[in-house]
């Protein structure tokens, strides 16, 4: 249980207040990983107060300390890094103002830090094909790997869901699985005849393997030990293959046929190009990559845009014409 918050003549304290903060976060199933993110925030914030002698107090933070603490953070780290900090806090002094602990947000007049926008490479098709060359062959962790290079390719999940992907969300009867997306809202994600050979496969292996009965802890399945736990899609050496495990595989995957800090993105974008550069409708693209407004639409739709005007400056090719 967390601690009673502290409060002095001059507020409640930062710190506590952040355990409060977190306990409302998991009472409303956010998850785990925005909980972090969001509580992250908070106490760096706290121990950047500390350090130069900012108020450590609820009521004491103003404007001033927020825009501080940003600017400390693209000094040192990245833009990136301080917008996503900037949402944390932002939630978190709503959240205060909320429950009475003050009575005007510091946030109210604030502005997030811009964050140039960074292109993220589209694969090749000669990148994919030696990702999925490298995994060609039989044994657990060839047939494994290919699944999983096989549903990047053919759907747009983020690697988190893909993590988190139960064997009782796999359909392969009927070509379909069943993804548990941001907000826990889930979708279908319908699955080419390719893919759910390469699932297939995978699954023969899974059966086999000493960690076939580790059980999958997610938000709304209770404990990983719980009969309600499904089992986990994923496995490898030391039980669930994690969200990291993935990654970890995928950069090793990548280094081998020469596409260094390969990451799961790079597979969803490349769908999200591919799939606009070849007539998909938005709309459809948006329920298949589970955003809910346009502003990524339009981020992969410039992408798509650079890219037709790169083709077409080489079929006119005005400076050769001089």
């Amino acid at each position: 249980m967390p601690e009673t918050p502290t409060t002095t003549a001059s507020g409640t304290d930062l710190a506590s207040l952040a355990d409060d903060f977190t306990l409302t976060l998991k009472s409303q199933n956010r998850s785990p990983a925005t909980i972090t993110l969001y509580r992250t925030a908070v106490l760096q914030f706290v121990d950047f107060a500390k350090d130069i002698g900012m108020p450590t107090t609820v009521d004491g933070v103003k404007r001033e300390h927020v825009e501080a603490f940003m600017v400390h953070l693209m000094d040192t780290r990245s833009a990136s890094t301080a917008k996503t900090r900037y949402g944390g806090l932002q939630a978190f002094f709503k959240w205060c103002l909320e429950e009475g602990e003050i009575t005007a947000s510091p946030m109210a007049r604030t502005k997030p830090p811009h964050v140039p926008e960074q292109p993220v490479p589209v694969l090749t098709d000669d990148q994919v094909n030696a990702l999925l060359a490298s995994c060609a062959g039989p044994g657990f962790a060839n047939r494994r790997d290919l699944a999983i290079m096989q549903l990047l390719i053919d759907t747009p999940m983020r690697r988190n869901e893909l993590s988190r992907l139960a064997v009782s969300d796999v359909d392969l009867a009927n070509g379909t699985a069943l993804v548990l997306g941001k907000g826990g809202r889930y979708r279908l994600q319908p699955l080419g005849d390719t893919t759910n050979l390469a699932l297939r496969r995978y699954l023969r292996e899974r059966a086999k393997h000493p960690h076939a009965n580790a059980h999958l802890q997610r938000p709304g399945t209770g404990g990983a030990n719980e009969p309600e736990a499904p089992l986990a899609l994923w496995v490898g050496k030391f039980g669930v293959l994690t969200d990291s495990g993935i990654q970890i595989m995928l950069r090793r995957r990548g280094k081998a046929v020469g596409i260094t800090g390969l990451h799961a993105h790079q597979f969803r974008h490349t769908f999200a190009h591919e799939w606009l550069a070849n007539g998909g409708t938005e709309g459809d693209l948006m329920q298949l990559a589970g955003w809910r407004n346009r502003q990524m639409l339009d981020r992969y739709g410039r992408s798509v845009a650079a890219a037709r005007a790169i083709e077409a400056h080489r079929r006119m090719r005005p400076g050769d014409r001089r």
